[in-house]
């Protein structure tokens, strides 16, 4: 899977906060809890993502010299989808006979 720059970076920033990765550990368990469409929680947690780095951007620095607050959305789609991979539950094995 390749990710865009701002991707990468928040995937990073993730991978070097503990506190910040638990917190979206959390978030992905929960949203995987129940049976949903999985595109239609991709979509979901890339809305949630975006959010946050736009918000995290203002107090990170390393987030701060993607200078969200000037550039139009960017998608965080593939961050989503690899982080519902990572973080969700083992998909389930089908049953061959």
């Amino acid at each position: 899977m390749s990710l865009n720059r701002y991707e990468q970076t928040l995937f990073d920033y993730l991978g070097r906060e503990p506190d910040e990765r638990r917190h979206w550990q959390g978030k992905v368990t929960e949203l995987t809890r129940t049976p949903a469409d999985p595109a239609g929680m991709a979509r979901s947690l890339e809305r949630e993502l975006w959010d946050y780095l736009v918000e995290r951007c203002q107090q990170v620095p390393a987030l701060r010299d993607l200078q969200t607050g000037g550039v139009r959305r960017i998608s965080l789609l593939n961050l989503a989808e690899h982080l519902l991979r990572i973080w969700g539950p083992p998909p389930r094995q089908k049953n061959s006979k």
